[in-house]
């Protein structure tokens, strides 16, 4: 059995969840958002989000971890911070020994509902038709980290990070 961490990136919201893979089958384990407080400093906001990764990941003890990899904003200050929160995000279950892959949202929704452009809503639905025990209102976040889990599941380990 292989548990994932998949884990959707951001300074305001990093949606997480857990998965099972045992042979071709997934099991949901959990899932959520880490929502740093909007009030705190930047250096602040990503010291909340290491320790909510540090809790998820002593909590749940994944094997591997996956991540989204950033996409570029028009507006370069966002993007520029949600790289520092990806950086947080990569960094926190690397520092557990966890190895690392990354996707990009293409991959993840080609691999989850078959088509590269697919909007959140049907993801959604993929993620709830593979398992299905994913609580009826999770945010939408946390059911994006749990397509990235998933992906990772089916494609691994030719994208695992080298350490």
């Amino acid at each position: 059995m292989l548990r994932i961490l998949g884990l959707d990136p951001g300074l305001r919201h990093t949606g997480w969840g857990v998965v099972d893979k045992e042979g071709p089958r997934f099991r949901f384990i959990s899932a959520g958002v880490i929502n740093p407080d909007d009030s705190l400093s930047l250096p602040e906001r990503l010291a909340e989000l290491h320790e909510g990764l540090k809790k998820i990941i002593t909590d749940f003890s994944p094997d591997e971890a996956a991540v989204e990899e950033t996409f570029v904003n028009k507006n370069p200050n966002s993007t520029l911070k949600l790289g520092q929160a990806r950086g947080v995000v990569i960094l926190t279950p690397a520092l557990f020994g966890l190895r690392v892959a990354e996707y990009t949202p293409n991959q993840i929704k080609k691999m989850i509902v078959g088509a590269g452009h697919a909007d959140k809503n049907q993801v959604d639905m993929m993620v709830r038709t593979l398992l299905k025990t994913v609580p009826e209102h999770i945010p939408p976040d946390a059911s994006d980290a749990l397509a990235i889990a998933l992906c990772h599941g089916f494609m691994r380990p030719t994208t695992l990070i080298n350490r």
